[in-house]
């Protein structure tokens, strides 16, 4: 296993949750030269990293912030506004890392990413694995499943309301905490040499139903799980002002689980951080105060 704490790492989306805690597992594990990249690198203010000025949209810019880069992370964009647009970043994100001759290159990507995934965004993702391949760098691709962070999208209207609606069925997710899937970001970037590709998951995989079960248990809520079709879920999740692409969003992964897509359990962060993923329940105890919004 190969040392990379002394080489030059840049991080993509450096001042989202994802980046910074990234960075901050870099810096804990003694990493030198860490450059946190942003198309705002005049607000970030990260211990230990040297603000750069990255914008996917700008080639320019990422030609000179990816000089004499050894070690990249591109962390996936968050732009789900229209269809492409974050395929068309991500491909330019990598053409500049092979123009400056990035040596390793770290992927945040999806379980099992395919071109027919009930997700749309999914083909985004398997175009920027199949780019990555294609580019004759070094890569270690992160399929990262579902943040125990999203429940913190519905888990809030499902307080007031007193029921989670879901089309999941009796689907699974293999969900994990946000900081397990930065600690083996952390991981990929200090000791990975080779390529591959791993699947990232927590410790176990549960369907909606256990979920909401953990869910009232820890903050003593009372929460009803509530089975939908689809088309019935995303027309109540509009109608209710939810934005129609994180309808779309949460009615794929619903779907997605239903179908088997989402539930593979595997060590990988262990592997690749060192530490066992936290569980749901012991997440719960620790950040009840983020369900309740």
């Amino acid at each position: 296993m190969t040392d990379h704490r002394n080489s030059p790492i840049l991080i993509t989306g450096a001042g989202g949750a994802l980046g910074r805690l990234v960075l901050a597992e870099l810096t804990a594990r003694g990493a030198t030269d860490l450059r946190a990249g942003s198309r705002k690198p005049e607000a970030l203010k990260i211990a230990g990293a040297t603000p750069v000025h990255v914008d996917f949209d700008d080639p320019a810019s990422l030609d000179a912030a990816f000089a004499g880069v050894a070690r990249l992370l591109i962390i996936s964009t968050d732009t789900i506004d229209a269809m492409g647009t974050r395929q068309r970043q991500h491909l330019a994100a990598i053409a500049a890392a092979a123009r400056a001759g990035v040596a390793h290159v770290v992927y945040t990507s999806m379980p099992a990413p395919t071109a027919d995934h009930p997700i749309f965004f999914a083909p985004d993702h398997l175009a920027t694995e199949e780019a990555i391949k294609a580019s004759g760098m070094n890569h270690t691709i992160l399929r990262n499943n579902w943040y125990f962070e999203n429940l913190a999208l519905s888990i809030p209207s499902a307080l007031a309301h007193g029921a989670q609606l879901t089309a999941a069925g009796e689907g699974r997710i293999a969900h994990g905490a946000r900081a397990d899937y930065a600690a083996a970001a952390a991981g990929a970037l200090l000791t990975e040499s080779d390529s591959a590709t791993y699947e990232l998951s927590g410790p176990e995989a549960q369907s909606v139903a256990e979920q909401v079960g953990a869910i009232n248990a820890v903050l003593g809520s009372a929460i009803a799980v509530v089975p939908m079709e689809d088309a019935a879920l995303e027309a109540t999740l509009t109608g209710a002002g939810v934005p129609a692409p994180l309808a779309a969003l949460l009615v794929g992964a619903d779907r997605a689980a239903r179908e088997g897509r989402m539930d593979r359990v595997t060590d990988h962060i262990q592997r690749l951080s060192g530490r066992a993923p936290q569980s749901l329940s012991a997440w719960l105890v620790a950040n009840a105060a983020l369900l309740r919004g």
